[in-house]
């Protein structure tokens, strides 16, 4: 399976920008959909955006929608997440996942071996 490392988080203020880097090493990367989760403390993981790495199609959150955006450079093997407009409540940790099947299934995949993550904070 995919081994990912996440990495570009930091600290902005509201209203700025970070771009979050998903390196994949092991199998092809264009075989898999792959996406971003994110948790604040004391609170449940949750979806953020996905894309399917073969065909570009893509999805978000509702919170995210219009100002994050997920791409993948498959000769990299790299998956990326643009956040622009960034507000406080997108403070938290974000890990990179993959799926073999399908958008559906990084989602219902409850037994993901997560990474490390990489920390976002965003103040006020």
């Amino acid at each position: 399976q995919l081994q990912l490392e996440e990495s570009g988080g930091g600290l902005a203020q509201a209203g700025g920008s970070l771009r979050l880097s998903c390196a994949a090493a092991g199998r092809r990367f264009g075989d898999y959909v792959v996406g971003w989760f994110r948790q604040a403390p004391g609170t449940e993981r949750e979806f953020v955006a996905a894309i399917s790495a073969s065909d570009g199609v893509r999805e978000y959150a509702d919170s995210v929608k219009g100002r994050f955006t997920i791409s993948s450079d498959n000769a990299l093997s790299t998956l990326y997440l643009h956040m622009n407009a960034l507000k406080p409540e997108d403070t938290g940790a974000y890990y990179c996942k993959s799926n073999r099947f399908s958008i559906t299934g990084l989602k219902l995949d409850y037994f993901y071996p997560w990474g490390q993550g990489t920390q976002v904070t965003v103040s006020s």
